[in-house]
């Protein structure tokens, strides 16, 4: 992996104050590495600059990791190339992961990296329905879903696989209106909203971060992530 892609997001992770220590910075440059390389045989990212790698994708899924608290369970929904979820077990290995998307060729991705890593990764081609006990995915103490489009029909859907007192994560696209963001769906899960945004600059590349809580479900406060 080219050195740019490592300062990029030693730089990233610094920058945001993230727990991220040498040996999750080491796995995480091997998984960007085989991401570069399965990607020429296999449609799994259209971002292969390493700066926007390193901080449009991997910083920007690191970006989870406060507020995963104490949780020890995350299913991430529609993970593509396993971001976040594969990103935040490298950060965090004891985390039992699970990842699912309905491209299998994504998911046979994951499994190879997960296993590589030796990380507690599941890894499951599956499309969430919202019917769990269907789906065969578990409930889980963190759910999120990255480039949602439409916090609307998300949350609803994200809360059916959420365990008790679990929080809700969507990580949405600068098409996302700000009102959304700020409420429009945290009332669908019982939401208590909470309306305050946090602004985080990651990038040598153009853009920011922003964080802003979304509600409350089962007393545990779900979140949405928002590009702005």
């Amino acid at each position: 992996m080219d050195a740019v892609f490592d300062d990029t997001l030693r730089r990233a992770v610094n920058a945001l104050g993230l727990p991220v220590g040498p040996e999750a910075l080491a796995r995480l440059t091997v998984f960007a590495d085989r991401l570069l390389k399965w990607n020429r045989r296999v449609n799994l990212t259209a971002v292969t600059d390493p700066v926007e790698l390193a901080e449009k994708h991997f910083a920007d899924s690191l970006a989870l990791l406060p507020r995963l608290g104490a949780a020890r369970t995350v299913l991430d929904i529609g993970t593509g190339a396993g971001l976040p979820g594969l990103a935040l077990a490298c950060a965090r290995p004891e985390l039992e992961v699970t990842c699912c998307d309905s491209v299998g060729k994504k998911i046979a991705f994951v499994k190879v990296v997960a296993a590589e890593l030796r990380l507690p990764v599941r890894a499951l081609a599956v499309r969430a329905t919202g019917v769990p006990e269907v789906d065969g995915l578990p409930r889980a103490e963190v759910v999120v879903s990255r480039a949602v489009a439409d916090p609307e029909r998300w949350v609803p859907l994200g809360a059916r696989y959420l365990g008790p007192c679990g929080r809700l994560y969507a990580m949405m696209g600068r098409g996302v209106e700000r009102t959304a963001l700020e409420g429009g769906g945290g009332e669908r899960v019982g939401a208590r909203a909470r309306r305050r945004v946090r602004a985080a600059d990651l990038r040598r590349s153009p853009g920011h971060r922003a964080l802003a809580p979304a509600g409350r479900a089962s007393a545990c406060p779900p979140g949405l992530i928002h590009e702005g």
